[in-house]
């Protein structure tokens, strides 16, 4: 797993570095993922409806509409969640916020899999609609290259999706070097001063006596100065 620190990343506030940034296998995931969801639904719009015999549009897949529509609108919010993630991922290192940080991580957890999941729902769905659909349904063999672009690319769309899902939990695992952040960064608050301890006033030294003291002696005879 690249980067170290908070969830995958570095200290907050770190040169973003793009060269580093692209060649992560998370960006080459959002960026695989980006191309083929635009494959699957630009397909659909453009050569998954066919007039037969008359001036109604049908679904490629098997006149059902629903297959199309459901094509077109998962690879179209797939679309546009790639750009939104590709985003958060280059904006992530400057998050400074912990709690911040793991909503995005989560967020990217939660998204990623249940978008493979919905993948592998579509290519289901228009893997067995395709298989359904007749030779008179399609006149000239119309539209047979975008269903089966749209069905590879959704079945592709899986394993780049679960990618990222797994890589999202790698990050999540990592969890917090809370050496790279200040209580203002966790908490969302000042971080709090100790007061400082004010010197002792009271003296370290207590009184004692000499080790040796003089007995005086009250009998002993005393001098006097003579007087000349």
């Amino acid at each position: 797993m690249d980067g170290v620190g908070s969830f995958g990343a570095g200290r907050a506030g770190a040169a973003f570095d793009p060269i580093a940034f692209i060649q992560q296998p998370q960006t080459i995931l959002r960026i695989l993922s980006w191309i083929f969801s635009m494959v699957v639904f630009g397909s659909i719009i453009n050569e998954g409806y066919v007039n037969h015999g008359s001036e109604r549009l049908y679904c490629v897949f098997n006149k059902n509409n629903n297959a199309c529509n459901y094509g077109t609108t998962i690879g179209l919010i797939a679309f546009l969640a790639c750009i939104f993630f590709i985003i958060l991922d280059m904006k992530f290192q400057q998050i400074s916020s912990i709690k911040d940080r793991k909503k995005a991580v989560m967020l990217d957890i939660g998204f990623s899999g249940f978008w493979a999941f919905l993948w592998f729902v579509c290519f289901c769905f228009l893997a067995n609609q395709w298989q359904r659909t007749t030779p008179d349904e399609l006149p000239l063999n119309q539209g047979a290259d975008a269903a089966r672009a749209a069905i590879t690319f959704s079945f592709f769309s899986i394993f780049t999706w679960a990618g990222l899902t797994v890589r999202a939990v790698q990050k999540y695992m990592l969890g917090t070097d809370m050496n790279l952040f200040t209580t203002e960064h966790v908490d969302g608050n000042p971080p709090v001063q100790p007061y400082p301890t004010a010197p002792s006033t009271e003296p370290n030294d207590t009184y004692q006596s000499p080790p040796f003291t003089e007995n005086l002696d009250s009998n002993a005879p005393t001098y006097q100065v003579p007087i000349y």
